[in-house]
C-alpha cells in the first residue's frame, strides 16, 4: 500500500531511499590477492632484490637499494589483504571506496611483483619508466583526440587509422625536407585527413559512426600497406629516411633524482605531449570553447536552443582530434623507428580507445590509463630480460591482461557523454 493511500498527507510523503552494493571493485581486489598468494606460495623466490635509482654520472648520485625477497612479498601481501578487506567492508557498509584504496593497492601490488620478479637480479627503475614514458605518448595523443571527439558527440574508433597515416605522413615528409617539425606537422595534416572522412560520413550523411572508424582503419591500413609497396620500398633512401627528434635535455630539472631522467630529458614530441595534455584539461573545463563541446556532447538540442551550431561544432572538433591523434603518430617515425613499416601501430589506438573509458572521458585521467598501459608493456620487456619463470606467451598478454582489469575491474561504473554516438537532425 502506498503511503497516500495508507493516509498519510501528500506534503510529507517521504521518499523511499534504496541502497545499491557495488562489490566490482572489492571482487577484483580479492582476486588479485588470491592470485599474487598464489604465485608467491608456489613459485616462491628468495635472496635479495636490487633497484638501481640513478645513473652512475648523476649529479646526485641515488644509488642502488637492495631488498630482502621473501619477507618483503609477506610483509606487503598483508596489506593488500587489509585494502582488499577495506574494500570489502566498505561494499557491505554500502559505501564508495575512496579512490586512494585502489591506488595504493596498485602501488604495493606493482612493487611487490617487481621485487619477486627482480630476485637476485638487479631492475634499473629510471630505464623502466623512461622507457613507459616512450611507448605511451603515442597512446597519450591518441586518447586525447578520442576525449575531445567523444566530449563533443562522436565516437572516435578511427584512431588507429589517424596514428598509422600520421606516422606515413610524417616519414614521407621528413624524409623529403629533412626537416622532423615539417614531418610533424605532416602527421598532423595526415590524421586530420583521416577525421575529415569520419565527419563528412558521421556528422553529415548520420553513418553510423562506429561502422565508419572500423572501415577507416581498414582503409588506412590497406592504404599505407599498398603505398609501403610501390613507393616506399623502391624509393627508400629518398622517402623513408625520416629526420627524427633528438633529445632536449632540461638543464637544472634534468638532475632531479629518478623523475628527472625521465621527464626531462626527452624529444620536442614528449614536450609537446605535456603541453597538449595540459592545454585540453584546461580548455575543456575553463573556456568557452570547453563549455560548448561539453553541452554539444551532452545535450545537442539544448545547445542548439541557445545559438550553438551542434554539427559544425562537433565537425570542426573532431578535425581538432584527428591532427592530435596524428601527432602521436610521428612519433612512430620521427622518435621511435626513424622508418615507416607497415601496420607499426600494432593497435595502440584502440589501447587508447580503452584509455579513453578507463579515464572516464577526461583528459587526465586518460593520460594516466596511457601510461598504465605503457608501462605494463615495458614491464613485459624487462621481466623477459630478468628471465622470470613466467611463460612466454604470458609475457605477451601482459599489456593487455593489465589494461581489461584496469577497464572492466577497477573503473566501476561509469557513463560517457549522453550524446556520443548519436546524430544530430537539427529540427
Amino acid at each position: 500500500m502506498s503511503q497516500v493511500a495508507a493516509g498519510i498527507p501528500e506534503e510529507v510523503v517521504v521518499p523511499t531511499l534504496v541502497r545499491v552494493r557495488r562489490p566490482k571493485l572489492a571482487i577484483t581486489l580479492g582476486l588479485l590477492t588470491v592470485l599474487l598468494a598464489a604465485l608467491f606460495v608456489f613459485a616462491p623466490r628468495s635472496g635479495w632484490t636490487t633497484y638501481r635509482l640513478s645513473a652512475a654520472d648523476a649529479l646526485i648520485p641515488i644509488g642502488e637499494v637492495s631488498i630482502p625477497t621473501a619477507p618483503f612479498l609477506w610483509g606487503v601481501l598483508a596489506v593488500l589483504v587489509a585494502l582488499t578487506g577495506w574494500a570489502v567492508a566498505d561494499t557491505l557498509a554500502y559505501r564508495t571506496t575512496r579512490a586512494w584504496v585502489p591506488i595504493a593497492y596498485g602501488a604495493f601490488a606493482l612493487f611487490a611483483f617487481l621485487t619477486w620478479a627482480g630476485a637476485d637480479g638487479l631492475i634499473p627503475v629510471i630505464s623502466l619508466f623512461a622507457g613507459a614514458l616512450s611507448i605511451s605518448v603515442p597512446i597519450v595523443f591518441g586518447a586525447l583526440g578520442g576525449v575531445i571527439g567523444e566530449r563533443v558527440g562522436v565516437v572516435n574508433v578511427a584512431i588507429e587509422g589517424q596514428l598509422l597515416f600520421g606516422a606515413f605522413s610524417a616519414a614521407i615528409l621528413s624524409s623529403i625536407t629533412g626537416n622532423p617539425f615539417v614531418g610533424l606537422l605532416g602527421a598532423m595534416l595526415g590524421g586530420v585527413l583521416v577525421s575529415l572522412v569520419l565527419a563528412v560520413f558521421a556528422i553529415t550523411y548520420l553513418v553510423e559512426q562506429v561502422i565508419v572508424g572500423v572501415v577507416l582503419n581498414v582503409l588506412v591500413t590497406g592504404l599505407t600497406g599498398f603505398l609501403f609497396g610501390i613507393l616506399l620500398v623502391p624509393n627508400e633512401l629518398e622517402l623513408n629516411r625520416p629526420a627524427t627528434f633528438e633529445r632536449l635535455p632540461i638543464p637544472g630539472l634534468v638532475e632531479i633524482p629518478v623523475i628527472g631522467p625521465v621527464l626531462f630529458n626527452q624529444t620536442f614530441l614528449v614536450y609537446l605531449m605535456y603541453v597538449a595534455v595540459a592545454l585540453v584539461a584546461w580548455g575543456l573545463y575553463r573556456t568557452t570553447w570547453g563549455l560548448r563541446v561539453r553541452a554539444v556532447g551532452e545535450h545537442p538540442q539544448a545547445a542548439d536552443t541557445v545559438g550553438i551550431r551542434v554539427n559544425p561544432m562537433r565537425f570542426w572538433n573532431v578535425t581538432l582530434a584527428g591532427a592530435i591523434a596524428g601527432a602521436g603518430g610521428a612519433y612512430f617515425t620521427l622518435v621511435s623507428v626513424p622508418q615507416f613499416n607497415e601496420q607499426m601501430t600494432g593497435g595502440l589506438g584502440f589501447i587508447a580507445l580503452a584509455a579513453v573509458i578507463f579515464g572516464r572521458w577526461d583528459p587526465i585521467r586518460a593520460t594516466l590509463a596511457a601510461l598504465l598501459f605503457g608501462f605494463a608493456t615495458n614491464l613485459q620487456n624487462l621481466l623477459s630480460v630478468l628471465g622470470t619463470p613466467i611463460p612466454s606467451q604470458f609475457m605477451l598478454m601482459l599489456p593487455y591482461v593489465v589494461t581489461i582489469l584496469a577497464v572492466a575491474g577497477f573503473v566501476g561504473q561509469s557513463r560517457g557523454p549522453a550524446a556520443a554516438g548519436k546524430p544530430y537532425i537539427k529540427g
